[in-house]
């Protein structure tokens, strides 16, 4: 599949950025990888936007770790059998920012390649998930305050349901794009792991 002109592969234009895709490995809300190519793309303006985030971590002695970035309809709609809860993830009708290559799901890592504790993993889909909740511990909760932060002052914003999530203001403005990335097909999925 070939790229549109929106989306850019964010391996080579930060070649040093720590990419760790979710959604092409079987650590995610499905239990099982639903990319079946691990590349990352976004919007050329959402690379603006991670470029002064990128800036803004390093002058803290931090990385950024993308875990997803653009996600096609198809997987979005895997990602909806698994957890069909609005708070959590967006219908496939509707279409997600994530579609539309304009929101990326992160964390932050030290200079020692070790992830901060942000209280929750990503994906956990709960209470625990959102950017501030009473049982996060405040080391935790600081860690997520710097996040951000520092997608904030590239450009992005957050969401309430998920500390890791972070779009351009304006995401839905811009249209769904057509899927660029290899989906495994939908197969039965057990959301056991989330009761």
């Amino acid at each position: 599949m070939s790229e549109t002109p929106e989306l850019v592969d964010l391996s080579v234009i930060f070649p040093s950025l720590h990419i760790d895709l979710k959604y092409a490995t079987a650590d995610n809300i499905t239990g099982a990888p639903i990319y079946q190519e691990a590349r990352c793309l976004l919007h050329t303006e959402a690379v603006t936007a991670l470029a002064k985030s990128i800036s803004i971590a390093q002058l803290a002695g931090l990385k950024l770790v993308v875990y997803d970035a653009y996600r096609p309809q198809q997987a979005q709609a895997v990602l909806w059998n698994a957890c069909p809860d609005p708070q959590y993830v967006v219908d496939v009708a509707i279409g997600s920012n994530h579609s539309r290559g304009t929101a990326i799901d992160v964390t932050l890592m030290d200079e020692r390649g070790v992830l901060l504790d942000m209280g929750a993993g990503f994906d956990e889909m709960h209470d625990r998930s959102h950017a501030w909740h009473p049982s996060v511990p405040p080391a935790a909760q600081r860690n997520r305050l710097l996040l951000n932060a520092i997608m904030f002052g590239g450009g992005f914003i957050g969401i309430n349901s998920e500390w890791w999530h972070f779009e351009l203001p304006d995401a839905a403005r811009y249209p769904l794009l057509d899927d660029q990335i290899a989906c495994f097909p939908a197969s039965p999925i057990t959301t056991q792991h989330l009761l």
